[in-house]
């Protein structure tokens, strides 16, 4: 388990040897204005930190999108189609594969994404986020063809990314614990997987060329998971090896 002292230990290593870590922030399952939504847009202005929303396309409403259009610094991605398990049994989540036709969740990618280009226009990025982080791999060869650029799932990429014609761009450290209740899995425990993958990128264990992406879920949050989130931006914005990416930047900048 990793303390505040081990990251800004981290960053500082990464200010001797005269380099920047490059982090940016994602949020999943937005799809209407809600007050913990506020509240987190709230923390990234106060903090002065862009945030990506990851965007269920058949559940964004259009009070989301009259929210959104105001907010300089926030991008909306495609989080999937509807957010609904098609697990094969015994298998794992995944909305993007199982028991669903890849046809069918090709031709449901489309006019979703169609849809949120309509609702959000310029703030929409062609970045698509699965739900559960799971996708069935024959689906990427395709995924340029309907217009998607992009990709984000989570853990460090791997040597195949560069191969599938999207920049694909991962977040590292999530701060919900999803087996244990669904609830903040504490301050430790998401440092430390924040400090594992800056600390593999500096050390040339993975992809240095990769963003170091934190993950939140508003919806989950408790007022623990919402201190330390305020913490970890005001931290990594103060420091002169940390800087907050844009998420445009963040996907042109990103790329294998």
């Amino acid at each position: 388990m990793a303390t505040w002292r081990e990251l800004t230990a981290e960053l500082d290593a990464w200010h001797a040897a005269g380099a920047q870590a490059g982090l940016w922030w994602r949020d999943d399952d937005a799809a209407t204005v809600t007050g913990a939504l506020r509240r987190l847009v709230a923390l990234g202005k106060r903090h002065g930190v862009p945030v990506a929303l990851a965007v269920v396309p058949a559940k964004a409403s259009a009070d989301l999108a009259a929210f959104v259009s105001d907010l300089a610094d926030v991008c909306v991605l495609q989080h999937g189609i509807r957010h609904r398990n098609h697990m094969i049994p015994a298998g794992k989540k995944i909305e993007l594969g199982g028991t669903m036709p890849r046809q069918t969740i090709l031709t449901e990618l489309s006019r979703m994404k169609a849809r949120l280009e309509a609702m959000f226009q310029s703030r929409f990025l062609s970045v698509l986020v699965p739900p559960w982080n799971r996708i069935d791999a024959g689906l990427l060869p395709a995924l340029p063809g309907l217009g998607f650029t992009g990709l984000s799932t989570y853990g460090p990429r791997q040597e195949h990314a560069g191969r599938t014609g999207l920049t694909w761009v991962n977040t590292h450290a999530d701060l919900i614990d999803w087996r244990a209740g669904r609830r903040f899995k504490g301050t430790e425990a998401a440092l430390e997987e924040l400090v594992a993958h800056l600390r593999a990128k500096r050390l040339g264990w993975v992809d240095a060329r990769e963003p170091t992406g934190v993950m939140s879920h508003h919806l989950k949050h408790d007022d623990h998971c919402w201190a330390m989130l305020g913490e970890l931006l005001e931290r990594c914005t103060l420091h002169p090896a940390a800087r907050w990416l844009a998420t445009r930047e963040v996907f042109a900048l990103g790329a294998p």
